[in-house]
């Protein structure tokens, strides 16, 4: 039984329709969060609005309703299971946020005489509140941007006329920047203003100081009752300030970030935790810091909840965050649960990463012909690709390589910018296939000086760039004959297609695949154990690179390969790869259910 005896019935909501900023990750938190729940036998009342999710399957909740996300049937379902004690609404995202927070206006969980778990109702509003979060920010010393809170269009009037332009309104309780915007000039103001009282569901507003060209980061941390706090995962954007980070492309770990100012981030990040209330659970913590060498650190926001991009740091460390903020939920301790990868470490143990993860957002404009394709504060993309490799070069590659757009990856495929008013403009304008345009813009000569100027992206992830581009010009003087066995290795290690070196020494793609194998170049698999290899581990969990031969003392060569491969028959499951519009999460539930089935026939399951 979990530590707190009384909890014997939970109620979790939901985060019903998928839409733009709150999709299928939270499907993965909430599907976590009921089997952690029922493994210390604790019956699990689930409502969702949505079918197509593998959370709403009769199997995973004792009880599920396929009801509308509002208060009136929250009051049916408690009327109905008078037995439940809590309501678990930190796995839905902000739809299930704004429910609980409604629900407890209107007295709801009082009357019912139910507990909130995993967050307090003063957390959310503290944090969802802009001008309180930017007051206690103030009283316990973390610095925020210069910003005021607005609740007419004459109060937003003055404050511009204060803070000068560039400015940024967010509206306040929205989901995925709805309501938020970048303005430069008094008539975009007007508009945005009015806009962002109209979409806030109290009719408020946060003008900000424009943070433009700041760098910016996410921390995923866990607090238990004994307030414990484990730091998951830190993600950098490697767009800057101005992009929504659901439209960014991240990073983890952080790339550019020293580690004394890593280690103020994580101090700052466990005190704003700390200050918003003592409740057990997890928060994702947003940073902005100056792009000089003072690091300047300004925090962005605080989510007191199993965030977006909660999933991403689960499946970039092994660390399942939704399943152990469950558990802290219900009264367990960090040091009471076990690290299931490794069995020899608590969930206490920070992860630690001997890889890199790229995430990249997966856009669907061309459904929508007309449509403003720059990116800024507003999410736009539908889903996402990851790539995982031994480092940045070799992970961006993957990502980029995955997201079914008909391109090989970055460059080497005839398909990229040539015009040169065309690649400032793409690069002056953030949009959709910007990764691609700053591979043209180096193709082209420009320099990466000149890239930085324009677009504020770190300089060391530009030269990551230039690096590949280099090897690309490198690898074309060769033929697939004359191609030496370092420079393949090499190309492969940083991520390059057999596709792409195809193209760059014009062959077929089947004759460099046969070179590799004459050579020796072959594939090995990594484990994603959360430690770096520092202890023993046992998971399923893998990524693929290539490494170079280990010559051992007798002359014997080897490449180290952490797969083991089994006698039992298998099957292999392919996935659908990134949501996006026509294509989404009903696969993924089609996926989990052809691997159960696989399963229980007694067949060993690989999913891809």
């Amino acid at each position: 039984m979990p530590k707190n005896k009384e909890l014997k019935s939970i109620l979790i909501i939901g985060s019903g329709p998928i839409i733009i900023g709150q999709a299928c990750e939270f499907d993965y938190s909430g599907t976590q969060a009921l089997r952690s729940l029922r493994e210390d036998g604790i019956e699990t009342i689930l409502i969702n609005s949505n079918p197509a999710t593998i959370m709403t399957d009769p199997s995973m909740a004792d009880h599920v309703y396929l009801k509308p996300l509002n208060t009136k049937s929250i009051i049916q379902i408690l009327k109905e299971h008078p037995q439940i004690d809590a309501v678990l609404p930190t796995m839905g995202g902000q739809t299930a946020l704004n429910l609980c927070i409604e629900a407890d206006e209107k007295g709801i969980w009082e009357d019912f005489g139910v507990k909130i778990i995993g967050v307090d109702i003063d957390a959310i509003n503290i944090t969802e509140d802009r001008e309180k979060f930017k007051q206690l920010m103030g009283r316990i010393g973390v610095p925020v941007a210069p910003a005021s809170t607005a609740t007419s269009y004459l109060e937003g009037k003055e404050i511009a006329q204060e803070f000068g332009f560039p400015l940024v309104i967010r509206a306040s309780f929205t989901l995925g920047g709805s309501g938020a915007s970048f303005v430069h000039n008094e008539d975009q103001f007007d508009e945005m203003l009015t806009y962002g009282l109209e979409v806030s569901p109290i009719h408020e507003v946060m003008i900000d100081k424009a943070l433009l060209g700041w760098k910016e980061y996410e921390l995923e941390l866990l607090r238990d009752k004994n307030d414990n706090v484990v730091i998951i995962c830190s993600i950098e954007n490697m767009d800057p300030m101005g992009i929504h980070t659901g439209d960014s492309i991240t990073v983890a770990p952080a790339m550019t970030l020293s580690d004394v100012t890593f280690q103020k981030m994580r101090d700052l990040a466990i005190k704003m935790m700390r200050s918003i209330g003592d409740f057990a659970g997890g928060c994702n913590v947003q940073f902005a810091v100056s792009p000089d060498e003072n690091e300047d650190i300004i925090a962005v926001e605080i989510n007191p909840r199993v965030s977006r991009s909660s999933a991403l740091a689960s499946k970039a460390t092994g660390y399942p965050i939704a399943k152990i903020a469950a558990k802290l939920a219900i009264g367990y301790t960090l040091d009471e649960l076990d690290n299931q990868i490794t069995q020899s470490t608590s969930a206490l143990f920070e992860p630690t990463l001997d890889y890199v993860i790229v995430k990249i957002p997966r856009w669907n404009f061309d459904k929508f012909e007309g449509s403003d394709r720059t990116l800024g504060l507003q999410m736009k993309s539908v889903g996402e690709v990851m790539g995982i490799g031994r480092s940045f070069q070799e992970a961006l590659h993957k990502a980029t390589q995955s997201l079914e757009i008909k391109r090989n990856g970055l460059g080497a495929d005839g398909k990229g910018y040539t015009n040169y008013d065309q690649i400032i403009d793409k690069l002056k304008n953030p949009s959709w296939d910007r990764v691609f345009v700053i591979y043209d813009a180096i193709q082209m000569g420009i320099t990466l000086n000149r890239i930085h100027e324009i677009t504020k992206i770190d300089m060391w992830f530009l030269k990551q760039y230039e690096e590949l581009y280099a090897l690309e010009v490198e690898i074309s003087k060769y033929k697939i004959d004359t191609l030496p066995k370092d420079l393949l290795l090499e190309a492969k290690q940083k991520g390059f297609a057999d596709r792409q070196i195809a193209y760059m020494v014009g062959c077929l793609e089947s004759q460099v695949y046969n070179r590799r194998g004459e050579m020796g170049i072959n594939r090995v698999y990594k484990l994603v154990d959360t430690c770096a290899a520092e202890f023993k581990a046992e998971t399923p969990y893998y990524y693929s690179t290539f490494e170079a031969e280990i010559e051992t003392k007798d002359g014997k060569k080897f490449v180290e390969n952490d797969s083991k491969v089994s006698d039992r028959k298998k099957i292999v499951v392919l996935g659908s790869g990134p949501n996006r519009i026509g294509q989404g999460i009903e696969f993924d539930y089609c996926c989990v259910h052809g691997v159960l089935a696989a399963s229980e026939c007694g067949y060993e399951t690989i999913m891809i």
